[in-house]
């Protein structure tokens, strides 16, 4: 059977960027892929750097609202958060002592994330990638979408899963294969077109968040950083305009169009023209997914409900994984 697997850190203030960058793909995934869909909540990944634990649970129950307000259904898929099933951590140890330090060491994130204080970041940041081999191959799941930026984990979970294979002379992992989702828009800044969207950064001026209203909605496009020339006809006269270039992307993307299908209607249009139109695309677009949202986070009961149904559902789908690795290893327990 094929079995489908993608994972989200909880982060909370969820954006723009978020929603069309992977929920929206994980929406379309469940309603049009075959085979069974499981949706992860990292929490256990959320810990590598230091969390407010009040905080990530709270960010743990909004994005598993914002996925179910976006469209994921708990009753076609399978949603739930890392902590509720131990036997990722369990997973993880045993493959702990399998991949090799020579891995780790060619992982390019943990570079990029640890920055300049690289011996003072957690052991787990720097072996993550290996937690995320045991997300996957609990699974036995056959196919992961990624992007670029993954191939390399999803790579080395293969590494993995081949090398307890072979040393320990049994089948107990399926070698999972790369699947390339539609493609994610890739949203930036409002207010730099060479920065991604990000909660992090401190003007809020900067994302369209999920929950803004309308009129913030088209208070924050109205002042999104542009530039004084009108719209070309096609996407080749984008280059080097970097927030002219993101704020059509974001018409395209919400509208389901190609760059030059929505440069084609409002070629030699100034800004003054399109950021209205892309304002109210907004606006009625997420209008739906906000009152969902908002509905959804004032009942944190029904949303634990959900996840624990999910994480009943995942544990029983791992536990003959988690049996098999510990029997291939020796261990009794």
């Amino acid at each position: 059977m094929m079995r489908t697997l993608s994972g989200i850190q909880p982060t909370g203030n969820l954006h723009l960027g978020n929603y069309l960058g992977a929920i929206r793909n994980w929406v379309r995934m469940q309603d049009e892929m075959p085979g069974e869909k499981l949706y992860f909540l990292a929490d256990l990944h959320a810990i590598t750097v230091h969390n407010d634990p009040a905080e990530l649970t709270a960010n743990t129950r909004e994005m598993a609202a914002a996925l179910m307000a976006a469209g994921i259904d708990p009753a076609k898929a399978i949603l739930f958060n890392q902590a509720r099933v131990p036997a990722h951590a369990e997973l993880g140890w045993l493959l702990f002592c399998t991949a090799r330090i020579g891995w780790l060491n060619r992982m390019t994130q943990f570079k990029e994330k640890s920055g300049k204080n690289r011996e003072g970041a957690s052991v787990g940041l720097y072996a993550y990638p290996v937690l995320q081999a045991a997300d996957v191959l609990l699974y036995q799941t056959t196919h992961v979408p990624v992007g670029d930026d993954q191939k390399q984990h999803l790579e080395l979970a293969r590494d993995i899963a081949t090398k307890f294979n072979l040393d320990t002379g049994t089948e107990t992992f399926t070698l999972p294969e790369p699947t390339i989702p539609k493609a994610a828009a890739r949203i930036m800044s409002l207010r730099d077109g060479s920065a991604k969207m990000s909660k992090s950064d401190p003007s809020d001026a900067s994302r369209i968040n999920l929950v803004d209203d309308a009129d913030t909605i088209m208070a924050k496009i109205r002042k999104a950083k542009t530039d004084a020339e009108p719209l070309p006809s096609e996407a080749a006269g984008l280059e080097g305009r970097a927030e002219a270039r993101n704020l059509v992307s974001i018409y395209a993307a919400m509208a389901d169009e190609s760059v030059d299908a929505v440069l084609a209607r409002f070629a030699g249009q100034g800004f003054g023209a399109f950021k209205p139109a892309l304002g109210e695309l907004l606006v009625e677009s997420l209008r739906p997914i906000a009152t969902r949202l908002t509905a959804l986070k004032s009942d944190p009961a029904a949303i634990d409900a959900a996840l624990a149904d999910g994480a009943a559902r995942a544990t029983a789908l791992a536990r003959p994984t988690i049996d098999a690795a510990y029997t291939a290893l020796g261990l009794c327990r």
